[in-house]
């Protein structure tokens, strides 16, 4: 278990996303409300990453993206901050 996590993190931190948004400092809603205005900026098929410091994100991003049709794929855990990744599906 601990070697597909290990894996995952590092897929995750080779990808290369076409877009970053920085949203430390904003609080519930706000990563998600430049999450949504950011995968408009990225063509299908490309990656948005989300950068937020708001414990809230974790949970409350990859339940936006699911619903909005999109792939959520993964987080990587960083001191302070997360980083969100997101695959634009439609």
């Amino acid at each position: 278990m601990l070697s597909k996590v290990s894996n995952k993190m590092s897929e995750l931190a080779s990808i290369t996303p076409t877009k970053v948004i920085d949203a430390r400092g904003s609080s519930c809603p706000g990563p998600i409300l430049e999450a949504k205005k950011g995968i408009g900026k990225v063509k299908v098929g490309e990656v948005l990453e989300v950068i937020s410091n708001d414990p809230g994100t974790k949970n409350d991003l990859p339940i936006w993206v699911k619903r909005v049709g999109h792939e959520f794929l993964g987080i990587i855990e960083e001191e302070g901050y997360s980083r969100l990744f997101i695959k634009r599906k439609k």
